[in-house]
């Protein structure tokens, strides 16, 4: 189910959050990922972090964009859109919240998570298991892919694709044949991680909206540990009868900059937002 839970929260623009420590980090080794991240699990910290979060700045967003996969690139958003009948792709203004190019699916697919690949975009579909690939600047439609499981994330590490299917599981994928070349289960200490939606590689770590939770996973790449949680309540509260379907869903990075951008499903807003580590205990 992909509308689901109503959160109730306050939005405070400008103010920083504190949260409780909602999950703690696993000391256990990593079970389904490959030889080579069992070994490396040894290195990684066991510290767990868990982060407030300030409001930096704020910008529209379409509040009839049901946000599946976000990314920020040459000062545009690249966005992909669902739902049966209204899935698009759009490349959309940062501080107008305009889409300046759209691309819009057949009514038969529901379009999921997006990320861009050197001078492509690669879009996921739910159900259908199947991908596209698009020119970056004339977003004309260059190819198909399909994959066994349900698509619903999908960022890259600069040479892998690594995609969610809504499980705990990530798929690693050639960004070329589009294959699956590996492929890494996320737990802390309660177990796997289940609902992963929405991705983005953010300075080495994979970001991770948890269906239908506001809380971010910060998850080692080599091991699928979760090293961090960064919990969104309050940021952005809906109202209405959509308001089981207007979750948090979509992060955005820009590297260059050092910004990070976040929005959800229907939201009339994307926050850019600073993360503040807890004190540790």
């Amino acid at each position: 189910m992909r509308m689901l839970s109503i959160f109730l929260c306050v939005t405070l623009l400008g103010i920083c959050i504190f949260v409780p420590c909602l999950s703690g980090c696993s000391k256990r080794p990593q079970v389904g990922s490959s030889t080579s991240a069992n070994h490396q699990a040894q290195s990684d910290s066991l510290v767990c972090r868990f982060y407030r979060y300030k409001v930096l700045n704020s910008y529209p967003h379409d509040s009839l964009a049901f946000t599946q996969g976000l990314v920020f690139e040459d000062g545009f958003f690249y966005e992909s859109t669902g739902l049966y009948g209204r899935s698009t792709v759009r490349k959309v203004e940062l501080e107008t919240g305009k889409a300046v190019k759209l691309h819009k699916l057949p009514n038969n697919y529901f379009g999921e998570g997006l990320t861009i690949f050197r001078d492509k975009i690669i879009q996921l579909t739910w159900e259908s298991r199947i991908g596209f690939v698009y020119d970056k600047n004339t977003f004309r439609l260059l190819s198909q892919f399909s994959y066994p499981t349900q698509g619903w994330g999908i960022t890259h590490d600069g040479s892998r694709l690594i995609m969610s299917d809504g499980t705990s599981v990530l798929h690693f994928l050639d960004p070329e044949t589009f294959k699956q070349i590996d492929q890494l289960e996320v737990f802390d200490t309660d177990g796997p991680v289940n609902n992963i939606n929405e991705l983005e590689f953010v300075k080495g770590q994979i970001y991770a909206n948890i269906l239908p939770t506001d809380r971010i996973a910060i998850i080692s790449p080599r091991t699928g540990r979760v090293t961090g949680w960064v919990n969104m309540t309050g940021l952005f509260r809906p109202t209405g009868l959509g308001a089981s379907a207007m979750v948090p869903n979509g992060i955005a990075y820009a590297p260059q900059a050092d910004r990070l951008f976040v929005t959800g499903k229907l939201w009339p807003t994307v926050f850019e937002i600073e993360l503040i580590p807890e004190p540790a205990k």
